[in-house]
């Protein structure tokens, strides 16, 4: 349980490095959307 917490915690600080704006956090949600249908698609 304690791994997967941190996990999060270290995938959202990456995550929220990454985009700097609100532009970039609509980037970054959308391109995880994608995913998301991609792996729902298979």
């Amino acid at each position: 349980m304690k791994t997967i917490v941190v996990a999060v915690l270290v995938a959202a600080g990456m995550a929220l490095s990454g985009c700097n704006t609100v532009k970039g956090i609509g980037k970054d949600v959308q391109k995880g959307g994608q995913a998301i249908e991609k792996a729902a698609d298979k």
